[in-house]
């Protein structure tokens, strides 16, 4: 099971921001991320669709959900 915990490196010392979910001998895989890449959560917000903006640019038939004559063996 892979699990994921933040904490800060600096001087030598790894500072653990959250208590990690065991507290036995266990390996670990510590990732270093790049301070100076964009982050990804204020980017996230201009992306994707807007809701409602496709509000009134189409529209469904009264009669959408009855049977089609081509299917009425079948029924």
């Amino acid at each position: 099971m892979y699990t994921a915990v933040n904490g800060i490196y600096e001087n030598g010392q790894l500072t653990l921001t959250e208590r990690p979910p065991t507290t036995r001998r266990t390996k670990v895989v510590i990732l270093f991320l790049d301070e100076s890449a964009p982050d990804n959560a204020a980017s996230s917000s201009s992306a994707g669709v807007r809701l409602g903006s496709l509000e009134g640019k189409y529209n469904i038939p009264y009669d959408f959900n009855a049977p089609l004559d081509d299917l009425k063996e079948y029924m």
